[in-house]
């Protein structure tokens, strides 16, 4: 167990109580009607956190893991979708939550789905100490790619 901890396990927790809170809220507190913008606007964003998260899990290959903290045999993964953003499968999240609390017009949903912005911008900063920790170039890495989106 305190290896779970060791390589950020309270961030993988913290994460899927906010995922599990954005997903039961749509299911729940939904708005009445329909609007066609906010499905559409979700249906775009979930198609999109699909690639984002496809093309991030393929260029970690073995490096995948849900822990941010990277472990022993870890290689900084500097191609594919990681040569224009340093934190895809983050994005991902953040665009797959908003997208589905859109298509099910849930403002509840919404709201936490928001809120994983300061969460994974968090989560990032302290991933990015480790990896600086683990790979010295990480630093040149950091100043030539972007973190969420290309030009953010």
């Amino acid at each position: 167990m305190s290896r779970f901890f060791q390589r950020g396990g309270v961030w993988v927790l913290m994460q899927s109580v906010l995922l599990a809170a954005v997903i039961l809220l749509a299911a729940f507190y939904r708005r009445d009607g329909f609007h066609p913008l906010a499905v559409i606007a979700g249906a775009a964003l979930l198609i999109i956190a699909a690639g984002v998260a496809l093309a991030g899990a393929l260029a970690l290959g073995k490096n995948l893991t849900p822990f941010p903290k990277p472990g022993g045999q870890a290689q900084l993964v500097r191609h594919g979708i990681y040569a224009v953003i340093r934190h895809p499968l983050y994005a991902s999240v953040i665009a797959g939550a908003m997208g589905w609390a859109l298509v099910w017009q849930s403002w509840p949903a919404l709201l936490v789905a928001v809120f994983l912005i300061p969460f994974f911008l968090a989560k990032a900063r302290r991933e990015e100490r480790w990896m600086s920790d683990k790979f010295p170039e990480y630093a040149d890495y950091k100043r030539q790619v972007r973190g969420f989106v290309p030009w953010w």
